[in-house]
């Protein structure tokens, strides 16, 4: 297995006492911050505020980072479609419709350097968030949506219930692969061919889970009297302290940096 864990760290740190809604709200300010900022120095500032949260969250920096390994290829796919298609004035080598210039390798650098960002944080706000918070705070962010019909409720459930299931793929797809290689399956042969030749007897069975766990769950919820509420539900009270506040200005003050500054 790998060296880290995904999901939910159970703690008793500052952040995991702040409420779900204001954690949700910074995470949302924190991106748009990661989208807005140009510099060198604002991503720098910006991984020193990452580091700082999972400081204060007591979550091992490999929880907020470990899993960016796995995405190296995805990052590498960015980086190369970013540059290779990066519209200049002044490329220094073009074929095609492929244009490669000093201007687009900075610009597909700066994409991967974001796509990170947006990856740690999500996974130190699952860390220090529960389930239940989680799925209450998305609720009452798309609150007002009730109002053109959507079923606010039930969205924010799936997309909860969406969150948690993603380590939990991941560990089975893991698991999946070491029985696999233990078969002899060449996972770490360098031939490509090889390789990509072993992701379909990997993603069936992944898929296959999936859809079990699914059709599980929804029994689960069924069995438990779940029903589906019909028209405008009120909106749950939530109670800020000064450290929510506190939460939601410092995302806030990120975006102002990083329009004014970076």
């Amino acid at each position: 297995m790998n060296g880290y864990r995904m999901g939910y760290v159970e703690r008793s740190s500052i952040l995991h006492r702040l409420d779900g809604l204001s954690k949700l709200l910074f995470l949302l300010l924190y991106l748009a911050a990661v989208i807005i900022t140009e510099r060198v120095a604002g991503f720098l500032l910006l991984a020193a505020v990452l580091l700082l949260c999972a400081r204060l969250g007591e979550v091992p920096y490999r929880t907020v980072v470990g899993g960016l390994w796995q995405l190296r290829f995805f990052f590498l796919l960015i980086f190369l479609m970013n540059f290779s298609f990066f519209d200049a004035e002044h490329a220094f080598f073009s074929w095609w419709i492929f244009s490669f210039s000093r201007e687009g390798l900075f610009f597909g650098a700066k994409m991967v350097v974001r796509v990170i960002c947006a990856v740690a944080a999500g996974n130190l706000f699952t860390a220090v968030t529960t389930p239940v918070a989680m799925t209450g705070a998305m609720e009452t962010l798309l609150h007002p949506l009730q109002w053109i019909g959507v079923p606010t409720r039930d969205v924010a459930m799936i997309l909860g219930v969406a969150i948690q299931f993603v380590p939990l793929f991941l560990r089975e797809a893991d698991t999946i692969k070491m029985a696999q290689t233990a078969r002899g399956a060449p996972f770490t042969s360098r031939k490509l061919t090889e390789r990509i030749g072993c992701v379909l007897p990997l993603v069936i069975p992944v898929f296959l889970s999936a859809f079990k766990r699914a059709d599980e769950l929804a029994c689960a919820m069924e069995a438990r009297g779940y029903v589906r509420k019909k028209g405008r539900l009120p909106l749950r009270k939530r109670t800020f302290y000064k450290a929510d506040f506190l939460c939601v200005c410092g995302g806030a003050a990120l975006c102002i940096l990083a329009i004014l500054v970076f």
